[in-house]
Protein backbone atom coordinates (compact mmCIF):
# COMPACT_ATOMS: atom_id res chain seq x y z
CA UNK A 1 0.00 0.00 0.00
CA UNK A 2 1.07 3.25 -0.97
CA UNK A 3 2.41 5.30 2.32
CA UNK A 4 1.31 8.84 0.52
CA UNK A 5 -2.09 10.45 1.70
CA UNK A 6 -3.75 11.26 -1.16
CA UNK A 7 -6.23 14.34 -0.66
CA UNK A 8 -9.30 14.46 -2.86
CA UNK A 9 -11.99 17.47 -2.67
CA UNK A 10 -15.33 16.60 -4.22
CA UNK A 11 -17.49 20.55 -4.46
CA UNK A 12 -20.03 21.38 -5.83
CA UNK A 13 -24.02 22.96 -5.34
CA UNK A 14 -26.29 21.29 -2.76
CA UNK A 15 -28.67 18.99 -4.32
CA UNK A 16 -26.26 17.30 -7.03
CA UNK A 17 -25.11 14.21 -4.84
CA UNK A 18 -21.33 15.39 -3.94
CA UNK A 19 -22.38 14.27 -0.25
CA UNK A 20 -22.99 10.91 -1.30
CA UNK A 21 -20.85 10.54 -4.07
CA UNK A 22 -18.10 11.08 -1.51
CA UNK A 23 -19.80 8.28 1.19
CA UNK A 24 -19.38 6.00 -1.62
CA UNK A 25 -15.65 6.91 -2.09
CA UNK A 26 -14.79 7.08 2.03
CA UNK A 27 -17.13 3.77 2.09
CA UNK A 28 -15.31 1.96 -0.69
CA UNK A 29 -11.09 3.12 0.36
CA UNK A 30 -11.99 1.80 3.98
CA UNK A 31 -13.18 -1.32 2.72
CA UNK A 32 -9.94 -1.66 0.37
CA UNK A 33 -7.87 -1.14 3.71
CA UNK A 34 -7.18 2.66 3.93
CA UNK A 35 -7.24 5.02 6.79
CA UNK A 36 -9.88 6.96 5.66
CA UNK A 37 -10.98 10.25 7.00
CA UNK A 38 -13.76 12.85 5.62
CA UNK A 39 -14.66 16.42 6.16
CA UNK A 40 -18.04 17.93 4.92
CA UNK A 41 -18.77 21.60 4.86
CA UNK A 42 -22.54 22.73 3.62
CA UNK A 43 -23.80 25.97 2.27
CA UNK A 44 -26.09 28.21 3.76
CA UNK A 45 -28.46 26.41 1.59
CA UNK A 46 -29.69 23.20 1.77
CA UNK A 47 -30.09 23.43 -1.98
CA UNK A 48 -28.46 26.41 -3.92
CA UNK A 49 -25.05 26.62 -1.34
CA UNK A 50 -21.74 25.45 -1.68
CA UNK A 51 -20.77 21.96 -0.27
CA UNK A 52 -17.27 20.86 0.07
CA UNK A 53 -16.19 17.64 0.93
CA UNK A 54 -12.61 16.60 1.88
CA UNK A 55 -11.47 13.18 1.74
CA UNK A 56 -7.95 11.89 2.62
CA UNK A 57 -6.93 8.19 2.54
CA UNK A 58 -3.49 6.74 3.04
CA UNK A 59 -2.05 3.88 5.38
CA UNK A 60 -2.37 6.67 8.08
CA UNK A 61 -4.26 9.39 8.01
CA UNK A 62 -4.52 11.82 10.54
CA UNK A 63 -6.73 15.34 9.82
CA UNK A 64 -9.70 15.29 7.33
CA UNK A 65 -9.35 18.69 6.34
CA UNK A 66 -7.52 19.52 2.90
CA UNK A 67 -5.90 22.89 3.37
CA UNK A 68 -5.13 25.54 0.28
CA UNK A 69 -2.33 23.73 -2.26
CA UNK A 70 -2.43 20.48 -0.84
CA UNK A 71 -5.22 18.83 -3.04
CA UNK A 72 -4.47 15.58 -5.10
CA UNK A 73 -7.34 15.89 -6.83
CA UNK A 74 -10.10 18.83 -7.42
CA UNK A 75 -13.55 17.46 -8.41
CA UNK A 76 -16.27 19.72 -9.41
CA UNK A 77 -19.88 19.19 -9.58
CA UNK A 78 -20.54 23.00 -11.44
CA UNK A 79 -17.94 24.76 -13.56
CA UNK A 80 -18.15 27.71 -10.90
CA UNK A 81 -17.49 26.00 -7.87
CA UNK A 82 -14.17 25.08 -9.75
CA UNK A 83 -12.92 28.21 -10.04
CA UNK A 84 -13.77 28.92 -6.03
CA UNK A 85 -11.77 25.88 -5.20
CA UNK A 86 -9.00 25.70 -7.43
CA UNK A 87 -6.83 27.43 -4.57
CA UNK A 88 -6.32 24.36 -3.09
CA UNK A 89 -5.41 22.31 -5.72
CA UNK A 90 -1.79 20.97 -5.81
CA UNK A 91 0.99 21.79 -8.18
CA UNK A 92 0.30 18.86 -10.61
CA UNK A 93 -2.63 18.17 -9.11
CA UNK A 94 -5.90 16.89 -11.48
CA UNK A 95 -9.00 19.10 -11.55
CA UNK A 96 -11.77 17.57 -13.01
CA UNK A 97 -14.72 19.75 -14.01
CA UNK A 98 -18.37 18.42 -15.26
CA UNK A 99 -19.53 20.70 -17.98
CA UNK A 100 -22.29 21.82 -15.97
CA UNK A 101 -23.38 25.72 -14.78
CA UNK A 102 -26.28 26.19 -11.82
CA UNK A 103 -26.62 30.05 -11.86
CA UNK A 104 -26.73 31.29 -8.36
CA UNK A 105 -29.16 33.87 -7.32
CA UNK A 106 -27.30 36.98 -7.45
CA UNK A 107 -26.97 35.65 -11.44
CA UNK A 108 -30.90 35.11 -11.69
CA UNK A 109 -31.98 38.69 -10.33
CA UNK A 110 -29.45 40.61 -12.94
CA UNK A 111 -27.32 41.80 -10.43
CA UNK A 112 -24.37 39.67 -11.33
CA UNK A 113 -22.99 37.88 -14.52
CA UNK A 114 -21.48 34.10 -14.57
CA UNK A 115 -18.43 33.96 -15.14
CA UNK A 116 -17.20 33.62 -18.96
CA UNK A 117 -15.16 31.13 -20.52
CA UNK A 118 -14.41 29.55 -17.46
CA UNK A 119 -12.95 26.48 -19.06
CA UNK A 120 -10.27 28.62 -20.31
CA UNK A 121 -9.11 30.03 -17.06
CA UNK A 122 -9.17 26.82 -15.52
CA UNK A 123 -6.86 25.25 -18.10
CA UNK A 124 -4.74 27.84 -17.94
CA UNK A 125 -4.37 27.83 -14.43
CA UNK A 126 -4.01 24.13 -14.09
CA UNK A 127 -2.41 22.04 -16.86
CA UNK A 128 -4.17 18.75 -15.57
CA UNK A 129 -7.91 20.17 -15.88
CA UNK A 130 -10.23 17.99 -17.54
CA UNK A 131 -13.65 18.95 -18.31
CA UNK A 132 -15.83 16.08 -18.93
CA UNK A 133 -19.57 15.92 -19.78
CA UNK A 134 -20.84 14.43 -16.64
CA UNK A 135 -24.51 15.92 -16.30
CA UNK A 136 -24.97 15.21 -20.20
CA UNK A 137 -23.78 11.25 -19.55
CA UNK A 138 -26.39 11.28 -16.80
CA UNK A 139 -29.26 12.66 -19.15
CA UNK A 140 -28.04 10.41 -21.84
CA UNK A 141 -28.59 7.59 -18.91
CA UNK A 142 -32.23 8.53 -18.80
CA UNK A 143 -31.48 9.80 -15.13
CA UNK A 144 -29.98 13.43 -14.64
CA UNK A 145 -29.66 12.60 -10.70
CA UNK A 146 -27.13 9.65 -11.70
CA UNK A 147 -24.42 13.06 -12.41
CA UNK A 148 -23.09 12.29 -9.39
CA UNK A 149 -22.02 8.55 -9.58
CA UNK A 150 -20.52 9.66 -13.22
CA UNK A 151 -18.03 12.14 -11.88
CA UNK A 152 -17.03 8.75 -9.07
CA UNK A 153 -16.63 6.49 -11.56
CA UNK A 154 -14.26 9.82 -13.08
CA UNK A 155 -12.73 10.23 -9.70
CA UNK A 156 -11.80 6.17 -9.52
CA UNK A 157 -10.59 6.04 -12.40
CA UNK A 158 -8.38 8.96 -12.09
CA UNK A 159 -7.07 8.03 -8.46
CA UNK A 160 -5.97 4.34 -10.01
CA UNK A 161 -8.79 2.43 -8.14
CA UNK A 162 -10.58 1.47 -11.20
CA UNK A 163 -9.93 -1.71 -11.02
CA UNK A 164 -11.36 -2.64 -7.55
CA UNK A 165 -14.77 -4.28 -7.03
CA UNK A 166 -16.73 -0.86 -5.99
CA UNK A 167 -19.84 -3.12 -6.79
CA UNK A 168 -20.53 -3.82 -2.87
CA UNK A 169 -19.74 -0.38 -1.74
CA UNK A 170 -22.40 1.12 -4.20
CA UNK A 171 -25.27 -1.61 -3.53
CA UNK A 172 -24.95 -0.49 0.27
CA UNK A 173 -25.13 2.96 0.15
CA UNK A 174 -28.11 3.85 -2.33
CA UNK A 175 -31.57 2.37 -2.78
CA UNK A 176 -32.01 -0.91 -4.10
CA UNK A 177 -34.16 0.16 -6.93
CA UNK A 178 -31.57 2.84 -7.90
CA UNK A 179 -28.54 0.07 -8.05
CA UNK A 180 -29.00 -0.52 -11.51
CA UNK A 181 -28.86 3.35 -12.78
CA UNK A 182 -26.06 3.88 -10.27
CA UNK A 183 -23.98 1.36 -11.49
CA UNK A 184 -24.18 2.13 -15.06
CA UNK A 185 -23.39 5.58 -14.28
CA UNK A 186 -20.41 4.93 -12.18
CA UNK A 187 -19.22 2.54 -15.32
CA UNK A 188 -19.46 5.21 -17.76
CA UNK A 189 -17.96 8.19 -15.55
CA UNK A 190 -14.63 5.61 -15.84
CA UNK A 191 -14.96 5.85 -19.56
CA UNK A 192 -14.71 9.98 -19.78
CA UNK A 193 -11.26 10.26 -19.13
CA UNK A 194 -8.56 8.96 -21.37
CA UNK A 195 -6.50 6.21 -21.10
Amino acid sequence: MNTKTTNVLLVGVGGQGTILASKILTEGLLSFGYDVKMSEIHGMAQRGGSVSTHVRYGEKVYSPVICRGEADVVVAFEKMEALRWLPYLSAGGRLIVNNHEIFPMPVILGQAEYPREIEKYLSASAPGTLVVEAAKTADELGNPRVMNMVLLGAVVKTLGLDGRDWGGTLRSCVPPGAVEINERAFAAGKTLLPG
